[in-house]
């Protein structure tokens, strides 16, 4: 797993706008940040797996590597949370994002004061995750296992490939045995920030564990949507 630095969060910016990226430089370094910023893809690739960062912003249109095609090549080595931002907007490209293991996504145009409250989230759900945890509630047959130190769960040797946002959404439901958990819960517990209706975040987190729990051929339990309520994950046949 990256180190998480000490002292000031460093945060990789990944931006060729030249307005938008002085304008987070300079935002950021006022609020304590210690910012590196580069302009275009293939940069921010090499600085990201020379450095060490806490949190690295990219936008998906870059010249040269673009952003997902960052994304890629930095969680083959590299499990930095990783903020995308673009004015694309489409479902598509936030799909795409997750997908690739993207911890969150801001669509543009966004506030100072949103990107930092979405920064202070992530450093909270890593410092959240290097804290030890009690035992899990699954039940005692169940073949997922939890391994808090790699955040991912494992169905025998195989692996989900979950991030750590995805891990921490994932041990938070298995955790609370089958309770049904409102979206405004989890996202308050997960994801550190207040719950807005047009945050697609949760929804998108909580695909691609689906996915990827099928993938590694889990089927004990799954993640289910109570409509009107939220989200539990119990077994397949049992009503909630």
């Amino acid at each position: 797993m990256t180190p998480i630095s000490v002292g000031h969060p460093r945060i990789l910016s990944i931006e060729d706008d030249l307005v938008l990226g002085a304008y987070v430089h300079e935002h950021l370094g006022r609020c304590g940040f210690q910012v590196t910023w580069c302009q275009n893809g293939q940069e921010g690739l090499a600085i990201a797996r020379q450095q060490a960062f806490d949190v690295v912003l990219m936008d998906i249109l870059l010249p040269g590597l673009d952003g997902l095609a960052v994304l890629t090549q930095l969680r083959q080595s590299h499990s930095t949370p990783v903020v995308l931002m673009s004015a694309l907007g489409a479902e598509a490209d936030r799909i795409s994002g997750f997908r690739l293991g993207a911890d969150d996504y801001l669509p543009k145009p966004f506030s100072m004061a949103e990107l930092r409250v979405r920064i202070e989230a992530i450093l909270r759900r890593v410092a959240l995750d290097r804290r030890p945890a009690p035992a899990p509630t699954a039940p005692a047959m169940d073949n997922l296992r939890f391994d808090d130190e790699l955040c991912d769960s494992f169905m025998g040797e195989h692996a989900a490939g979950l991030t750590r946002s995805e891990y921490r959404l994932l041990d938070t439901l298995n955790r609370n045995g089958g309770e049904v958990l409102s979206k405004a819960f989890l996202y308050q517990q997960v994801l550190q920030r207040g719950y807005a209706p047009h945050d697609r975040s949760l929804d998108m987190h909580i695909s691609q564990i689906r996915r990827k729990l099928k993938a590694i051929g889990y089927t004990e339990r799954e993640v289910r949507t109570v409509w009107g309520k939220g989200y539990v994950l119990s077994a397949a046949d049992e009503m909630v």
